[in-house]
């Protein structure tokens, strides 16, 4: 036997062995994951059809320019519709088809954003004239929001929609360069239609801030721009992220649009130019409020492909001190690799689970809000902007910190974790910056905070239940030890830590400390994230077997263990003893009795290896044979001789010999 063969073999069999010490149902917490064995079905059913069709092949991806990148995801987009046809799949199956494409696409932003906004506030007259046409894709449209000097700051965009009584249309404009629409997924090249956030001008110039516009933008005969619109791709993004996506920019120079373009479904322009206000000032935010909530689902499943890859790789590599079989022991071992790992696969449960709760919250939400009931509008708000701030920031550390895990190989794109950071990267940033959204969240605890003592009791909404712990009745709830196997005692000290947070930053209003804000709001939504947890739990005994329910149950908990030393929240220790090493021994614990069922865990998910496309995460564990046969796929591989030898490298070396030679040296 080769080494080559050797070393082979002992990745496949680490594999196997790795997964014969899984105690845990795989397929059975998998059906919970994906939300019951149909929701399972149903993927894996559109799976197996994607992955075995040539035009979804991902084999050239990584020498691909960005054009070429572009180019083919619209064929995907066009043969995904053909595939709709074909099979007879529902809409709910092809939107699942849609997020079954690994990489942002323009189709994507069709459906995130410009589908969702236009079927929950468009009003009648645009539905009926082009919702049939939405739903069938016989436009493709793009939500213009972001500008080119605006951004979150929603208020204070530029672009105008300046009505005429007299022809009953309102006038597009962007009067300045900072106007320009920015940013725009799918206006650069793809979109005929858009959605154009604009400042409503009433006749006698009256300022009614951003109103909702639909506007065609490209002809549907040959795609050119219509008049007026000037429309283009923005360039290549950092990283190389979002490089099947056509991100652009419009100017619009005096566009006219009929008066029942505007999105009526909440306020409206009379023929006379008469303003209709919304029932709340805040109603329009539904839409946006649909997508960070749905950015939940999405960002746990970047976590969980960056965790499987991880994991599977530091399984069956091999590197450093010898085991009890004379083999170099698997990385996975030890605990500066294991310590890390674990936490990142516990947050993919945490929010995959949340962000099914997150999504059915929404659709009660948009189901009120269609009979012109608010009442769950300022708390989703709240709660969709600390989550998005949530997995935004946590899914950013720790698909780079699997990524680092790896060692040199992660930083190979064939590993395809540093392909997950780059397109998950911006959404820190989109659907509102999270150093922003941290001012939401802070205002809303604010508020809450000061009517605290004035108001009964059990009016404190779910997003600020943490701030009971500041009630005299809990001041002495301090435990003299802390319990951490205990769910809910580690629930109480997460919540206390954000209670003692929230009272210090109300104690220092003034302060302009935006990190402080930033931390505080990540302390909000962790208590948050803490108590909808430990709710969590409880409800997973209907699918899964007490075992089961004892791991997964852990693994959420090791993903609650976190940082509660502030503010004096730890007992007070003994002289010269460390409060926190309590904490420390139980993560250290949890982490060694979690790490026989990682593979079962991350196997859980139900990743093929079309879907995790990465030489790295391979199912079989034969990721050096992976990594071989790819790097045989490289362009520059096809000749051994380098395009651009005869004219830079040959001359080089000629010059440089010419150099030694007239030294007198030889060669």
């Amino acid at each position: 036997m080769t080494s080559e063969d050797h070393h082979q073999m002992q990745t496949e069999l680490d594999m196997v062995a790795a997964r014969g010490r899984t105690s845990i149902d795989v397929h059975r917490v998998r059906d919970v994951l994906h939300g019951g064995k149909e929701g399972w079905s149903m993927h894996a059913k559109l799976v197996e059809v994607l992955s075995r069709d040539p035009v979804f092949d991902k084999s050239q991806r990584p020498f691909m320019s960005r054009t070429d990148r572009l180019k083919r995801a619209l064929r995907m987009t066009t043969r995904l519709y053909e595939l709709q046809d074909i099979h007879s799949w529902s809409e709910s199956e092809t939107a699942q088809a849609v997020t079954l494409m690994d990489e942002d696409m323009p189709v994507h932003l069709g459906y995130a954003a410009f589908e969702a906004v236009f079927n929950a506030q468009s009003g009648p007259y645009l539905q009926d004239r082009y919702g049939s046409l939405v739903t069938s894709r016989g436009i493709q449209g793009c939500y213009l929001q972001t500008e080119l000097g605006h951004g979150t700051a929603v208020t204070r965009l530029e672009t105008t929609a300046t009505y005429i009584p007299e022809s009953r249309e309102f006038e597009i404009h962007s009067p300045t360069l900072t106007s320009t629409k920015w940013w725009i997924g799918a206006l650069g090249k793809t979109a005929t239609h858009g959605i154009v956030q604009a400042k409503l001008i009433l006749p006698g110039g009256q300022d009614m801030g951003p109103h909702m516009f639909f506007v065609q933008l490209r002809s549907l005969k040959d795609h050119t721009p219509l008049p007026g619109i000037m429309v283009g791709d923005i360039g290549p993004k950092a990283m190389g992220g979002y490089a099947a996506v056509d991100n652009g920019y419009a100017r619009f120079s005096h566009v006219r649009v009929p008066r029942e373009h505007m999105f009526s479904g909440f306020s409206q322009v009379t023929d006379d130019g008469k303003y209709v206000k919304p029932p709340h000032a805040k109603i329009g935010y539904g839409g946006m409020l649909y997508i960070r909530a749905s950015l939940v689902t999405k960002g746990a499943w970047v976590i969980a492909k960056a965790a499987t890859v991880a994991i599977r790789y530091c399984t069956v590599r091999r590197q450093g001190d010898r085991d009890a079989d004379g083999n170099e022991k698997q990385v996975i071992s030890y605990p500066a690799v294991h310590y890390r790992l674990l936490p990142i696969l516990g947050h993919a449960y945490v929010f995959l689970l949340l962000g099914r709760d997150m999504m059915e919250r929404v659709a009660a939400m948009n189901a009120r809000l269609a009979n012109g009931d608010i009442s769950l509008l300022s708390e989703m708000h709240i709660a969709s902007s600390a989550f998005k701030i949530l997995v935004s920031t946590m899914g950013v550390q720790d698909v780079e910190t699997a990524r680092r895990v790896m060692g040199g190989h992660g930083f190979s794109a064939f590993a395809g974790v540093g392909r997950y950071y780059a397109d998950w990267l911006p959404s820190v940033t989109y659907e509102g910056d999270n150093y922003v959204l941290d001012l939401q969240v802070v205002r809303a605890a604010l508020k809450a905070y000061k009517s605290l003592h004035s108001s009964p009791r059990g009016s404190l909404s779910e997003s600020a239940a943490y701030l009971r712990h500041l009630l005299p009745e809990y001041a002495d709830a301090r435990a003299a030890e802390t319990n951490w196997r205990d769910y809910k005692s580690l629930v109480i000290l997460l919540e206390r830590r954000a209670a003692v947070m929230m009272r210090n930053r109300a104690d220092n209003e003034g302060d302009t400390d935006l990190s402080m804000d930033h931390r505080v709001s990540m302390a909000a939504a962790e208590a948050c994230l803490g108590a909808w947890i430990g709710k969590r739990i409880s409800n997973l005994s209907a699918a899964l077997s007490e075992p089961e329910v004892a791991i997964v149950a852990t693994l959420l908990r090791l993903s609650g263990l976190a940082d509660v030393l502030s503010f004096g929240l730890l007992p007070y220790p003994a002289p010269n003893r460390d409060a926190a090493r309590g904490l420390r021994a139980e993560i250290k614990y949890t982490c060694s009795e979690l790490l026989p069922e990682a593979i079962g865990l991350s196997d859980a998910f139900g990743f093929t290896d079309w879907e995790l496309d990465s030489a790295l995460g391979v199912h079989d564990g034969n990721v050096y044979g992976q990594l071989w046969a790819r790097v045989q796929k490289e362009p520059l591989n096809a000749t051994d001789v380098v395009e651009g030898y005869a004219e830079y490298i040959k001359p080089l070396l000629e010059r440089g010999q010419r150099i030694v030679a007239s030294q007198g040296a030889k060669l």
